[in-house]
């Protein structure tokens, strides 16, 4: 394989990754409009609507449901006030109505299409729900359509405030409450819930946490950047599972029911959702398709039996925020694998460490992507040299292969044999060009998903007109630079006998920068100073294997 057929293999690996991706995103289920108009289940003070007899059928290890009662549906009553929250971080919304945080804004992070407003990650509105719920598990006990009430109605972090706490009273009784805890600096909220058992027998008790989304992609999203946008759950025995809105749907469970570790979520592109039961604590994960097409992923927990006048308190952290490894990781074992590379994970997650270890000296995600695309072009420095030898061997021996091709005009056979032969004169491999782009292939692709995966490289600035490294140049000037890279590059090799090779590698230069105008403006950064390098360095071994030929033949 000559460097032209390589370049041709290049475009055909990336083109079979780009429908594996599109296919991939065509498996998501059709997304439909979502209302949250529910008629309100009639209740008197105090008093929680009856829960649907939905079976969860209990684990041969520890059965967490009381009886064939389940978590209720995700449909509010519309009712209650909305209570305002702001901290260092947030800017939140509660409801009254089942103490359902509905609205949860990023103070830190920008807006996927207009950068002056903030990022909102909890919303419940007429075209897209994604909220947090909680409550009891059990007839007369408080769920997440009883009503509660609160002091006030807005509650800002103070500035010298370590946290700051809400609580919620049920409605018509001073038995139960609902308690939420924001911390400074921590995209941690910790939810509680509080029990008092009024009645003359014992209650068994049972405390569910769910996160309830549409199938709706996040803002933003396109098909030429396919994303993950659906329910995940890790445990010690499994691992970190994805669990697609269309397997939820058929009612796969990939995953263990029940165990003492782990903890389930809901992803999408950059950011996360998901509850942190604490570990050697026994639970039950369940996922599950509710009404108004949505889906919920959740976690029940026994509170124990609960004796008449006694009390019990049910806490449950709640990570909502953006997926930063380092802090997921400090969270949960297995949080920061919500940060999803794919099959290249063993080389995108040395890369991602890299690079932002260059970062921490640099402060620039450009400037860190240049230092290493420099540090893997000194890697793979003895191969690269091997490669351009190989080719400049070619360029010099070129007239000799234009010679054959006269002498054997359209005789494909005898020509070939012809060149091997010339190929074994001369000391050169034909295959010498193709190691170097084929082991970069991998690397490539594991850089695309570092750049598409990483939410510290979202909306980073490099210089200039580049003030978003994970989305495409807005200008396209780095795609036509690397175009104009490109042609360099041939200039640099020698002309294909074929002529029709010699037009694809003509056309390839410009191909390819249309295909790199859809790409991360940060990939197209590394791919181009890569080119650079590797000019100067095909440029060098050319020049020198060339002056050599020279002397050579003026010496004969």
């Amino acid at each position: 394989m000559d460097s032209q057929r390589l370049v041709l293999f290049f475009v055909f690996t990336m083109s079979v990754f780009l429908l594996y991706e599109a296919w991939q995103r065509d498996q998501r289920p059709a997304t439909t409009a979502v209302s949250t108009a529910v008629t309100p289940t009639p209740t008197t003070p105090g008093a929680a609507p009856a829960l649907p007899d939905v079976s969860v059928p209990a684990a041969p290890v520890v059965a967490l449901s009381p009886g064939p009662a389940a978590p209720p549906s995700a449909g509010t009553s519309g009712r209650g006030q909305i209570i305002k929250v702001e901290t260092d971080l947030y800017r939140a919304e509660i409801s009254t109505s089942g103490g359902d945080l509905v609205r949860l804004e990023l103070l830190k992070h920008g807006g996927t299409l207009d950068r002056k407003k903030n990022f909102v990650l909890f919303a419940r509105s007429s075209d897209h729900v994604y909220i947090a719920q909680s409550g009891w598990i059990g007839n007369s006990l408080p769920n997440h359509q009883s009503l509660y009430t609160a002091q006030g109605t807005e509650y800002r972090l103070a500035d010298n405030a370590a946290e700051l706490e809400i609580r919620l009273e049920a409605a018509g009784g001073g038995n139960a409450a609902k308690i939420f805890r924001f911390r400074r600096n921590s995209y941690v909220i910790d939810i509680a819930h509080e029990l008092t058992n009024t009645g003359a027998a014992p209650v068994e008790t049972f405390a569910y946490f769910q996160l309830v989304r549409d199938a709706k992609p996040p803002e933003g999203d396109s098909s030429m950047v396919p994303t993950y946008t659906g329910a995940a759950v890790y445990t010690e025995k499994e691992k970190f599972q994805k669990v697609a809105f269309s397997d939820i749907e058929k009612g796969k469970i990939p995953y263990p029911k029940t165990g003492n570790d782990g903890w389930i979520g809901l992803l999408q592109h950059y950011f996360l959702g998901a509850w942190l039961p604490k570990d050697g604590t026994p639970r039950e994960y369940y996922t599950r398709q509710v009404p108004q097409d949505l889906y919920a992923a959740g976690v029940i927990v026994p509170g124990g039996t609960l004796a008449p006048g006694a009390s019990v308190k049910l806490a449950m952290p709640l990570y909502a925020g953006p997926q930063e490894q380092e802090k997921l990781a400090a969270l949960a074992p297995g949080l920061d694998l919500a940060v999803d590379y794919g099959w290249l994970t063993v080389i995108a997650a040395p890369l991602f460490w890299l690079l932002q270890w260059i970062h921490g000296w640099t402060g620039n995600w450009g400037v860190a992507i240049i230092i290493l695309t420099i540090l893997i072009k000194l890697l793979f420095y003895p191969l690269s040299e091997a490669s351009y030898r190989s080719m400049a061997k070619m360029r010099v021996v070129a007239p000799k292969m234009q010679r054959l091709k006269d002498q054997y005009g359209n005789d494909r056979q005898r020509m070939q044999q012809a060149m091997m032969e010339l190929y074994k004169t001369e000391k050169i491999n034909p295959l010498g060009g193709c190691l170097p782009i084929v082991v970069q292939i991998p690397v490539f692709i594991a850089l695309y998903w570092v750049l598409l995966g990483s939410v510290e490289m979202r909306q980073a600035p490099f210089a200039l007109w580049i003030k978003d490294l994970s989305s495409p140049d807005p200008w396209f000037i780095l795609p036509i630079l690397m175009g104009a890279s490109m042609i360099i590059q041939t200039k640099l090799n020698p002309v294909p006998p074929d002529p029709v090779q010699a037009k694809v590698m003509k056309i390839m230069p410009i191909a390819f920068s249309i295909f790199f105008f859809f790409f991360p403006a940060g990939l197209v950064l590394y791919w181009l100073v890569n080119n650079i390098l590797s000019i100067a360095q095909q440029w060098r071994i050319t020049t020198v294997l060339e002056r050599a030929a020279k002397q050579a033949k003026h010496k004969a």
